[in-house]
């Protein structure tokens, strides 16, 4: 890998190709159990409407709870050796479903507190991931390296549905989560095979014993001092709030109001997924040509708004508008993505990217719990495509936080060198 960090040495990164296959191998697993999971309250567990929100809160909520904590644990440890335990705890937390079903004792409150744990554990491994990536990637590789994560786990989104439907198919709701479980178990393979250490100044913190406290008020600090990271987050945490309601509800709209089949769910939770694809693959050549500030805000202001066709969706061939507004979002979302995280990679300091990348999770989705709960509440008094409807009018117009901002007066995101500050509360 040369210091410019040319487009083809990336390929060449004997460290990021293992980080960016662990990746792809639970993602893949998760977009599983994505479908299976609700499947499983809603089949074979005669989940109410409420219920399964509340499901999706449980599976969320970890990111309002522990992220900014977990920020400050990251940048205590060695990170990779981290994302390997939780892979592993992962496995057993999702693999207790299988299990309890074979023996006849599964239970919601089962399905609430592994939606629960495996929440918790995503946040430390997605908090450590997003600061570990700058150790394996040049600054000038960032883009390109986030891109191709993104367009990957888009990938996963795409074959993990419809994976997922036929081993619903073949095994049950419950049998199919054990793909989902063994993902991880070959995603910690693939870490282990990442040889070199991480740079000392990553693990010199954990002699200095900084004040917990004082490093998660710092991360935060930092993501509201900072223009556009504050209102990339606003964005975020905003669109969030409203996606996740479609989320939450489209296995519930798609069963119950369009009487669909599981292998047709995942089809069109497939055919959503490619327009995260294709953001990925285009988000380097879209910042290029167009500008890394102007896409992001131009993505999510226009190319979103056919997101307004999914409560439009009816049996038959209408089905496709469900999957027509998932593929503007993803695409939308993930071409802005790529670009708001590079900034944030980029132009955090090293020492502190795991308090400051766990601040902005802790914003970006620590709404999520309360959308999936407005969502069962609202669809229980308003009906399913009501809420639906209330859902992508809020999420389209969440793209306007980026557009009243600097992003607005620029061409570029800046991707600068970050310069060291001290950790607050060290000794």
């Amino acid at each position: 890998m040369d210091a410019n960090g040319t487009r083809s040495s990336i390929w060449r990164n004997r460290e990021f190709l293992p980080l960016w296959g662990s990746q792809t191998v639970g993602e893949m697993g998760s977009q599983v159990s994505v479908l299976a999971l609700p499947l499983v309250a809603v089949v074979l567990l005669d989940a109410s409407t409420f219920q399964v929100g509340l499901l999706a809160a449980a599976e969320t909520s970890a990111y309002l709870l522990v992220a900014l904590p977990a920020g400050a644990v990251v940048d205590r440890v060695v990170r990779r050796r981290l994302m390997i335990g939780c892979d592993l705890a992962q496995f057993v937390v999702i693999g207790s479903v299988p299990v309890a079903h074979a023996l006849g004792v599964l239970t919601l409150a089962h399905l609430y507190a592994v939606a629960l744990v495996s929440s918790v554990l995503s946040v430390f491994f997605q908090v450590a991931y997003q600061a570990y990536l700058p150790v394996v990637l040049v600054h000038g590789q960032l883009m390109d390296g986030n891109g191709k994560l993104a367009a990957s786990r888009s990938v996963a989104q795409i074959a993990g549905p419809s994976t997922g439907a036929a081993l619903v198919t073949l095994v049950g709701a419950a049998g199919a989560m054990t793909a989902d479980a063994i993902s991880f178990m070959a995603s910690a393979g693939l870490l282990r095979a990442i040889r070199s250490p991480e740079p000392r100044r990553f693990r010199a913190e954990a002699g200095r014993r900084p004040r917990m406290m004082a490093q998660v008020r710092e991360g935060l600090a930092y993501v509201l001092r900072d223009p556009i990271l504050r209102n990339s987050v606003g964005f975020n945490g905003t669109a969030n709030f409203f996606v996740i309601m479609v989320e939450s509800l489209g296995t519930v709209f798609l069963v119950r109001t369009l009487h669909l089949r599981p292998g047709l769910i995942g089809l069109l939770l497939a055919l959503g997924a490619v327009g995260g694809l294709a953001g990925g693959v285009a988000a380097r050549y879209l910042a290029r040509k167009v500008g890394s500030a102007r896409i992001s805000w131009i993505a999510m202001t226009l190319l979103s708004l056919p997101g307004l066709l999914i409560p439009m969706a009816e049996p038959g061939w209408m089905v496709l508008l469900f999957a027509c507004g998932w593929i503007s979002w993803t695409f939308s979302s993930t071409v802005a993505g790529v670009s708001l995280t590079s900034y944030r990679q980029a132009a955090c300091p090293p020492d502190m990217l795991g308090r400051v990348s766990a601040a902005a999770r802790w914003i970006n989705w620590g709404t999520l719990p309360l959308g999936s709960l407005a969502g069962g509440v609202l669809a229980t008094f308003l009906g399913v495509r009501t809420t639906l409807w209330i859902a992508v009018v809020g999420g389209c117009c969440a793209g306007l936080w980026l557009f009243f901002s600097p992003l607005r007066g620029m061409r570029d995101i800046p991707l600068a060198q970050p310069r060291p500050v001290s950790v607050a509360g060290a000794t």
